[in-house]
């Protein structure tokens, strides 16, 4: 069972999620060759107060 793992700044539409959902079980499956039901798709959407480059968190930049 494929298991992806997607974490990225928040501000992504519902149809946007869908989409990105969508496109990744697409390419698991012709990649892999696995059934569709058997892939995993985890969304985590973290706040500008929550993510850091370089020491600085995004909502300070």
């Amino acid at each position: 069972m494929p298991f992806v793992s997607v974490e990225a700044l928040q501000g992504k539409s519902l149809q946007q999620k869908r989409d990105l959902v969508k496109a990744i079980t697409e390419a698991v499956v012709n990649i892999y060759g696995v059934p569709r039901e058997s892939v995993r798709v985890v969304l985590r959407f973290n706040s500008k107060e929550d993510i850091a480059w370089g020491g600085t968190l995004k909502c300070d930049e």
